[in-house]
């Protein structure tokens, strides 16, 4: 029993931690309580997570990937502008295949070349960066085909259809990293690299494999974004890095890897989306906003510390 409170208290925290929140901020604003402003919650919250969704599998490899912001821009520019010339899918499956381009990139370089993960994805980081901005040239590409408005803005039975997405990249992950050798070869890889590598675990296609993957799920969170707001330019990606490294350090996940898993991720995320959604109705000056994110930051990782060496010390 004492097994199963410890793995799982993290988690029991965090969703008590969100209950906490939206009824405080509940008491200050009872308007904060509404339906219509807890699917609005939901909808933000879709972005981070899918955005951080990849970054969470790099991470609990023991990796980083800091290019995800701008991954996200360059693959939803390459989309927004082959949807102005080339059908639909021709668009989407293009900026996909830019982001998980990006990804596989930074796996291979990380795990073949041995570069450092945090210098291979910050310097994809200004690559991606400076790509969109060579490709728009300061232009924004904007009205999209209604077709393609379905990801983003959209509602399927009164929920928004990125809420959808989200769930299901939830379930496809959590499905991938419980009950598939990939999944145990990240766990193990981030607990334990040099054990990893004695037992025979594939680290160098594992790494790559994740990375990959984090491309393509920021490429992925790109569409559905600009679907959303109905034009793209190469900017869009630049405020995202922080929102979604808070989300996977809310959530539990540890930076060092192999600790943590997508659960947390997206309870992160709606925390996140929570905290930021309250901040606006309490008519918080939006200048505080990145500061409180970094001080959340700080704050969950050493409550996980915390947290950790008391259950050693039991």
């Amino acid at each position: 029993m004492s097994t199963w409170i410890k793995q799982h208290m993290p988690l029991f925290v965090r969703i008590s931690t969100l209950v906490l929140i939206a009824v405080f901020l509940g008491v200050l604003r009872p308007e904060f309580l509404s339906v219509n402003n807890f699917i609005n919650i939901l909808r933000q919250s879709s972005l981070i997570f899918l955005l951080a969704s990849g970054l969470t599998v790099v991470v609990l490899s023991e990796g980083i990937d800091l290019s995800i912001g701008q991954v996200l821009a360059f693959s939803a520019c390459i989309t927004g502008w082959l949807l102005k010339t080339q059908p639909m899918f021709v668009a989407i499956m293009g900026g996909l295949a830019v982001g998980s381009m990006c990804g596989l990139i930074n796996g291979v370089l990380i795990a073949f070349i041995g570069l450092p993960a945090f210098v291979v994805t910050y310097g994809m980081m200004w690559m991606a960066q400076g790509a969109a901005a060579m490709f728009m040239k300061a232009e924004i590409i904007w009205g999209f085909p209604k077709a393609f408005r379905f990801f983003g803005a959209r509602n399927v039975s009164g929920i928004p259809v990125p809420v959808i997405l989200m769930f299901i990249i939830f379930v496809i992950l959590y499905v991938i990293l419980k009950y598939t050798n990939f999944g145990r070869y990240i766990y193990n890889i981030g607990a334990s690299y040099e054990a990893s590598r004695f037992s025979g675990v594939p680290i160098r296609k594992t790494q790559i494999l994740a990375y990959t993957l984090s491309g393509f799920l920021a490429a992925f969170a790109g569409v559905v974004y600009i679907s959303r707001i109905n034009a793209v330019e190469a900017g869009i990606g630049e405020p995202l890095l922080l929102p979604c490294l808070a989300a996977i350090t809310i959530g539990g996940i540890s930076l060092y890897g192999g600790e943590g898993g997508i659960g947390g991720t997206i309870i992160g995320a709606v925390i996140m989306s929570l905290i930021i959604n309250g901040m606006n109705f309490l008519a918080i000056d939006t200048y505080w906003h990145q500061f409180v994110i970094g001080a959340i930051v700080i704050l969950s990782v050493w409550m996980d510390q915390l947290q950790s060496k008391k259950f050693q010390a039991a």
